[in-house]
């Protein structure tokens, strides 16, 4: 029986494929892709040339099926288009599947969108709420934050969508810093900072390209004082 190799791949520079994740690419019999196309060039950059089982979320369950028929013949490695399976991405229900049907599932860690802006922003997110991708109804999304208030939050959302969630968030988050992370780790990685106001201001007047990961600060200062 084989072993389910969940394998964080590059979310923009290739060369943060870590030396251990390449190996285990190129020793695996099958690879579960989100995107076989988009996978496939960085595999053959690497000089692995697998078989391919694709798995487009909208799909996911119809074909868990096949991967772990997969695992009876040997190793499988899964990947999304960038940064860690499951993660917003494909991935969860298979990792479940095997696990249930009784094989080893063992994490090959490396990039991640949401570790790299909370560490990279500067704000304070020692304890931080991933939201994915927030609700695109403006009700939905600012109960979420209600209940979430306590921490800072970490999601993802579409560049042509950052100047309404931010202004939709501009007022209950008000003071609270916030910061925009354009294309983590590629060729044009950009940073934008302030408030959500602000931000929603600057998202009105240009839509970046490629996506975006934002970060909210913590509403505590240090010693747990409230920005009010």
């Amino acid at each position: 029986m084989g072993t389910l190799h969940v394998v964080a791949t590059p979310i923009g520079n290739r060369d943060d494929l870590s030396p251990r994740a390449a190996e285990v690419l190129r020793q695996a019999k099958v690879v579960v892709a989100e995107d076989t196309r988009h996978s496939g060039r960085l595999l053959t950059a690497i000089g692995a040339h697998p078989r391919y089982i694709s798995l487009p979320g909208e799909q996911e369950l119809r074909r868990t099926g096949a991967v772990l028929d997969a695992l009876q013949e040997g190793d499988v490695a899964l990947i999304s288009d960038a940064g860690m399976p499951a993660i917003s991405d494909p991935g969860r229900e298979v990792v479940d599947a095997a696990r249930r049907a009784g094989f080893s599932v063992v994490a090959v860690p490396g990039p991640s969108a949401v570790v790299a802006a909370v560490a990279a922003s500067g704000l304070r997110a020692d304890r931080f709420t991933f939201l994915g991708f927030p609700p695109r109804q403006r009700g939905r999304l600012l109960r979420l934050l209600e209940s979430a208030q306590a921490f800072a939050l970490v999601f993802y959302e579409s560049p042509h969508r950052l100047a309404t969630t931010l202004g939709w968030l501009a007022e209950p988050l008000g003071d609270r810093r916030v910061a925009v992370a354009r294309e983590i780790s590629k060729l044009h990685e950009t940073w934008y900072l302030g408030t959500a106001a602000e931000l929603a201001g600057v998202f009105q007047e240009e839509t970046p390209r490629g996506e975006c990961t934002v970060v909210v600060e913590s509403p505590l200062r240090a010693g747990g004082v409230g920005r009010g």
